[in-house]
């Protein structure tokens, strides 16, 4: 009976082990025993070949700067004050925690004339509508019990952080105002979001070249500043907003900080 010849002998020359299962180095194509598999141990001639790979098709993403985020976005969206890139959920200040982070100071101050030109303007006319400070916290709530029943918003939030507002929208709205509800603890940046998905609008606010949609005081028409909470604009000592009160929502010139008139959008009513 013929003996069977199973195996292939190792080709370093010292070894010559007979292998029952031999490799095949993938470079040079030899015949090895275990131990001199590898290409240091048998001392490979055959360079490997440097695989390329091939540049993606795929559109450019942009990762999130923020600690601990992996989010990303098809488009920049990046921060105008620390000029960092961040995903939609980051994109405010106060969100990705912004190393230059200032604290919103109200400037009433600088408004102060426009408003006393408003009430200059006013007087003589015998507006059944002029009201103080106090009217209007008394105005608000009347207002703010309609409000309730009205407004549109997250089903979600505790009643107890819901802040009402009456939103004038802006003059190229089909609507004059809607009456919607908002989280006290958001920044006027997310109210602003928020806003403009409950009215359809079109928000342009990560474009630096457009115009800036902005959410604006009822009576000084002043923007205020994006960072700025609800809960610190309702506690303010001078002309502060009211819950159940009226806010103007409108798109405003990069370097513009206020509305020309109010009264285009509340005496509309």
């Amino acid at each position: 009976m013929a003996e069977l010849d199973i195996g292939k002998h190792c080709q370093v020359e010292t070894c010559n082990l007979k292998d029952f299962l031999p490799f095949v180095c993938e470079f040079c194509s030899g015949v090895y025993c275990l131990e001199h598999r590898n290409r240091d141990s048998h001392t490979c001639k055959e360079e490997p070949m440097k695989r390329e790979i091939p540049a993606s098709k795929g559109s450019t993403s942009y990762p999130c700067s923020f600690q601990g985020c992996s989010g990303k976005e098809l488009l920049q969206v990046i921060c105008l004050q620390c000029q960092k890139h961040f995903c939609l959920t980051h994109r405010h200040q106060s969100d990705h925690e912004c190393e230059k982070l200032e604290v919103a100071k109200p400037r009433m101050a600088a408004t102060k004339e426009l408003v006393q030109k408003i009430v200059e303007s006013k007087e003589g006319q015998k507006p059944k509508g002029r009201r103080g400070a106090k009217n209007s916290e008394t105005a608000a709530k009347v207002a703010l019990m309609k409000l309730k029943q009205q407004a549109v918003g997250d089903k979600g939030l505790p009643q107890m952080e819901r802040t009402y507002f009456q939103v004038y929208l802006p003059k190229e709205s089909k609507d004059l105002c809607k009456p919607m509800f908002f989280c006290s603890k958001w920044s006027v940046g997310k109210v602003v979001d928020y806003a403009a998905s409950l009215a359809s609008l079109k928000n342009n606010n990560n474009v630096l070249s457009a115009k800036k949609l902005r959410l604006c005081h009822p009576l000084t028409g002043e923007a205020f500043q994006m960072d700025d909470t609800l809960q610190s604009l309702l506690t303010l000592s001078e002309s502060p907003l009211y819950n159940g009160g009226n806010v103007i929502l409108e798109y405003l010139e990069n370097d513009l900080t206020s509305l020309n008139d109010v009264s285009e959008y509340i005496t509309l009513k």
